[in-house]
C-alpha cells in the first residue's frame, strides 16, 4: 500500500501481489518522487532486496540501494526471549538494584544480568579486588560478593519493565533448584548459569570443567522455568566446547561466550600479587579476540543462540561479534570509562551500520563473517 513501492513496482514492471513479470533494465526508470528519505517498512526492504536479485536488473537493484534508508530493527531473540536491543549488562556490573537496572535499561540497555547469586550470601574477598591493567584491560578477584537469592528476590519483586537475567553460581543441582524458586513470584526474563568463574573455589570454572554436572545442572533448572535457560562458559581446564556441548544437550536455550580469563598480576616493588586473592579474571579490551573467536568456533558447531561477552567499547566491537555469530552482546568494563551513555552509542552505531550495509535485521547480520 505504500506509494513508493507501488511507484517501483510500476517502474519495474511489477504486477501487484506475488505475480511478476520479467523486464529489461534498459526500461526502467526511477520517477524522481521515489527519492526519499523516509524509512520503508522491514518487510519491503526484504521483500525488495529478494525481487531484485530474482530478476536480471542490477539497475533497479543498485537504485533501492540509493534510494532508500532501511529501517533497521535491534531486536533480538534469545530462545523465546526477544528484546528490543542486542546490548546487555554484563553480569558482576552494576547488577544488585532495582533502581540502577531501571535506570540502565532507559539508557539504552536490552536486558541486565545480575551479579552472580549463591544459595545464601557471600562477602567475597578482602581488598584490593580490582585494578586496571595496561591496555584497558581490569583484573578482578571480588569473589562473587552477593546477597544471596533469597535476599535478592525480595529486592526485584516490584519489577514491571526491565528486562531482568537472573544469573545464578552454585556447585550441586540441589543448590539452583533452591535459587530459581526463589523468583517464582519475580519478573524474569531468563536466567545465566555461571558456571566458569574463575577465582571461585567449587564453583564456576570447576563446574563448567565437569560436563556431566553441566548437564544435570541444566537440566534441573530447565525443569523448573518456563524462562530462557543461558548458560556462560570460560576457558577452564576442560575444552570449552564440550561443556558447550554439553549444555545443549541438556537442553540449554543460549550460550554467553566468555566469562574473564583466568590472570595475575604482580607488584615488583612490594615483589607480591597485586589482588588479595592472588588470581582473578581478566577482561576488557585485552581479551577481545579471544571471546571473538570462541564465538565464531561455537557459532560453527552448534545451533545455538549466543551472547558475546569480551572486551566490547565500541559500536565495531559489538558489530564484530554479531558477524562471528553472536545475537546480542554484553559488556561491562567499559562502563568503567564511559558510563550509562555507552549502550545508546553502540545502538545507534549499530543501526547506522546495518543501514549503510543494508541489512534489515539483526538476524542477517548474524555469522554473515563465515558466509565470505
Amino acid at each position: 500500500d505504500s506509494p513508493f513501492l507501488t511507484a517501483i513496482y510500476s517502474s519495474a514492471g511489477f504486477l501487484k501481489g506475488n505475480d511478476f513479470k520479467h523486464f529489461s533494465s534498459s526500461k526502467i526508470a526511477i520517477p524522481s518522487s521515489v527519492r526519499i528519505v523516509e524509512y520503508i517498512t522491514n518487510n519491503d526492504f526484504v521483500l525488495i532486496k529478494k525481487l531484485t536479485t530474482q530478476f536480471d536488473n542490477q539497475l533497479l537493484y543498485e537504485n533501492i540501494i540509493k534510494l532508500f534508508k532501511v529501517a533497521a530493527s535491534l531486536s533480538t531473540s534469545i530462545g523465546t526471549l526477544t528484546l528490543e536491543r542486542p546490548t546487555i549488562l554484563a553480569s558482576g556490573i552494576l547488577g544488585i538494584s532495582l533502581n540502577i537496572f531501571e535506570r540502565l535499561y532507559r539508557a539504552g540497555a536490552g536486558a541486565v544480568v545480575t551479579k552472580s547469586l549463591s544459595k545464601e550470601p557471600w562477602d567475597g574477598y578482602a581488598n584490593p579486588t580490582i585494578f586496571s591493567v595496561k591496555g584497558g584491560g581490569w583484573l578482578n578477584a571480588v569473589g562473587l560478593s552477593n546477597p544471596g537469592a533469597p535476599n535478592f528476590a525480595k529486592m526485584i519483586t516490584s519489577n514491571k519493565d526491565v528486562p531482568i537475567i537472573v544469573s545464578l553460581v552454585g556447585s550441586v543441582e540441589d543448590d539452583f533448584d533452591f535459587m530459581v524458586k526463589q523468583f517464582e513470584n519475580c519478573k524474569v526474563s531468563a536466567y545465566e548459569l555461571n558456571l566458569s568463574c574463575p577465582h571461585v573455589a567449587k564453583v564456576g570454572l570447576e563446574v563448567g570443567d565437569d560436563v556431566e554436572l553441566v548437564k544435570k545442572i541444566v537440566k534441573k533448572v530447565k525443569s523448573l522455568t518456563d524462562v530462557p535457560v543461558i548458560a556462560k562458559v570460560g576457558l577452564g581446564t576442560t575444552n570449552y566446547l564440550d561443556t558447550v556441548s554439553a549444555a545443549c544437550d541438556a537442553g540449554a536455550d543460549g550460550i554467553t561466550a566468555i566469562n574473564t580469563i583466568r590472570a595475575m598480576a604482580i607488584d615488583v616493588e612490594t615483589r607480591k600479587p597485586i589482588l588479595s586473592n592472588k588470581i582473578g579474571g581478566l577482561s576488557g579490551t585485552p581479551i577481545k579476540p579471544i571471546a571473538v573467536r570462541c564465538v565464531y568456533e561455537i557459532s560453527s558447531k552448534f545451533d545455538v543462540p549466543i551472547i558475546g561477552c569480551g572486551g566490547i567499547s565500541t559500536w565495531q566491537d559489538a558489530v564484530e561479534f554479531i558477524l562471528a555469530g553472536a545475537c546480542a552482546v554484553q559488556f561491562g568494563s567499559v562502563l568503567g570509562e564511559h558510563w550509562t551513555e555507552v549502550f545508546a552509542e553502540i545502538n545507534s552505531g549499530i543501526q547506522n551500520y546495518m543501514e549503510q550495509k543494508g541489512y534489515s535485521s539483526i538476524g542477517e547480520m548474524v555469522g554473515q563473517s563465515k558466509e565470505s
